[in-house]
């Protein structure tokens, strides 16, 4: 009866696709699409921000992520800013995940990160730390009723550990797709599919970012199973590429659905990547950012602009570290530095090109 009940609490927070071209933001606001897929990017970085800094554990961040998107399906970014849903998330988590952490400890980073200011030069009794503790504890009171005090949350990391647990020495793989993982909440993807469909995504474009672009392509690696030898192959099925990896497919065992699902979550988080400034980036975002699609995701509307034309649109300037604030103007968020982090086994470079 419990798993009942948990799987009922979990399914009334995946929305389809199209419910994105309809969220309050866009249907009460007029807020684009775009900038709101960007501006949600922003948010959960200063989230990240928030926790890293306040020391939580990666578990608290993703649930704070995630209510952080839910909270957005029911209001709008014009009513709320980011940056406030955001420290309030956070804060709710610290209780929620056990790692409390005081009001004022979590207000006088929000300020430190909003001014660009040392924290131990902020005093605790400023005028700015009062106003953000008044700030969290306004918002958290719409956060609650937003969520329904429906505060559980299943993150596709935790799939991603079975899943490394079940195919152990691909030490390069895990940290590339635990890294993608984390970036995952910069999307709304834990509000329009199931955790381990989640997973899967980072699992397999990790293994092709590793593998380098000469390796199979995506549509290969999430093709549907063979069918037995002792029946007839339809004319329609394609045979899978020798050598394809299917790891994460065979474990989680997807059916057809499941399967188009993964193709889509593997081309919205190509979009994000294929969104960002490349200029001076990592080898990282530039090798995933690189790798084409899967073909079966063509079907869909594209929902990402590059992040500097949005950013231009909205007169913000397009390479701050900081986020932009009501009273600080920053933008388009950077992987990296700042994200929940997985216990280091030796690292991982992405395969390029071979130099010239």
């Amino acid at each position: 009866m419990g798993a009942t009940n948990l799987a009922a609490t979990s399914s009334q927070w995946i929305f389809p696709l199209s419910v994105l071209h309809n969220t309050p933001s866009r249907a009460t606001s007029s807020i684009p699409m775009e900038k709101e897929l960007y501006d949600r990017s922003r948010g959960v970085e200063f989230l990240y921000r928030l926790g890293v800094s306040l020391g939580l554990p990666s578990s608290a961040m993703y649930t704070a992520a995630t209510w952080f998107h839910r909270f957005y399906m029911r209001y709008s970014m014009e009513d709320y800013h980011r940056q406030d849903v955001a420290a309030s998330c956070i804060f709710l988590a610290t209780k929620t995940e056990e790692c409390g952490r005081k009001l004022r400890d979590v207000a006088k980073i929000v300020c430190s990160k909003v001014s660009q200011t040392d924290v131990t030069k902020i005093s605790d009794d400023s005028k700015e730390v009062e106003e953000c503790q008044t700030s969290i504890l306004q918002t958290e009171e719409v956060l609650l009723e937003g969520l329904c005090f429906d505060f559980v949350v299943d993150s596709p990391q935790a799939d991603l550990i079975d899943l490394f647990e079940a195919q152990p020495n691909a030490h390069q793989i895990e940290e590339c797709a635990w890294s993608i993982a984390n970036d995952s909440f910069r999307t709304p993807l834990c509000i329009l599919y199931p955790p381990k469909v989640i997973a899967a995504a980072c699992y397999v474009l990790a293994e092709r970012a590793i593998e380098g672009p000469q390796s199979s392509p995506l549509d290969a690696r999430i093709a549907s199973p063979a069918p037995s030898a002792s029946l007839p192959t339809p004319p329609s099925h394609k045979s899978q590429q020798s050598g394809t990896s299917r790891r994460a497919i065979e474990y989680f065992g997807f059916n057809e659905t499941e399967l188009a699902n993964v193709a889509d979550a593997l081309g919205i988080l190509l979009e994000y990547y294929g969104a960002q400034d490349l200029e001076g980036s990592c080898d990282f975002l530039a090798s995933v950012a690189s790798i084409p699609p899967p073909h079966s995701s063509d079907h869909r509307q594209k929902l990402y602009k590059p992040f500097a034309h949005v950013a231009a649109a909205a007169n913000l300037p397009a390479n701050s570290s900081t986020p932009e604030h009501p009273i600080s103007q920053g933008a388009t968020p950077l992987q990296g530095g700042n994200t929940p982090g997985k216990p280091a086994v030796g690292g991982w470079k992405p395969v390029t090109e071979p130099a010239p």
